[in-house]
């Protein structure tokens, strides 16, 4: 097997180190961390397929870059889900999920204020890279604890199994390698 997978999304070109997930499962690591020019340029063509909404939603971690690009050209908020309680929070309120990319159990949490804050409001779940959907359950069940609406998923890339959604808006699909 190739030690690298070459990814075109966004007009962009990568080459993607391939890493193992288990004895079976290799995937190649989308990481958009430090990549200026990919986050700016996925950011801009998502926006392009995506419903209007008020509020962008994601979790803590590799969505975070996307998502800030995201309500920067567009001018709206952004919340990130986090991945444990914090001290400024008043009124936390957790999920649990489970992801391919994180070994165990992730917790997401937002604070109570962060709930009120897209109360009516339309509500843009973002993520980097969609593979179990683990993590897109988690934002949505943290998102219908507020009284706005889910208009819409979306992320850069679907992976695996989630490749065949189509209730998600993404640039692309990444192959998982199975042996």
């Amino acid at each position: 097997m190739a030690d690298t997978y070459t990814l075109q999304v966004a007009g962009l070109t990568r080459e993607l180190p391939i890493c193992k997930i288990n004895d079976h499962l290799d995937i190649a690591a989308f990481i958009m961390f430090g990549d200026v020019e990919l986050t700016v340029a996925c950011a801009t063509e998502l926006l392009k397929k995506c419903p209007e909404f008020d509020v962008l939603l994601t979790a803590e971690a590799k969505g975070i870059p996307l998502t800030y690009e995201m309500a920067r050209q567009s001018g709206k908020p952004w919340i990130p889900a986090r991945k444990k309680a914090k001290l400024y929070m008043r009124k936390p309120v957790v999920v649990e999920d489970e992801s391919i990319t994180t070994t165990g159990k992730q917790t997401l949490v937002l604070d109570q204020k962060d709930l009120d804050a897209m109360n009516g409001k339309r509500i843009l779940i973002v993520d980097d890279v969609i593979s179990t959907g683990g993590s897109l359950h988690a934002l949505e069940t943290l998102a219908a604890r507020s009284t706005g609406t889910i208009v819409g998923r979306c992320a850069a890339l679907l992976e695996g199994d989630s490749m065949a959604r189509t209730d998600v808006i993404a640039l692309g699909k990444l192959p998982c390698f199975e042996h």
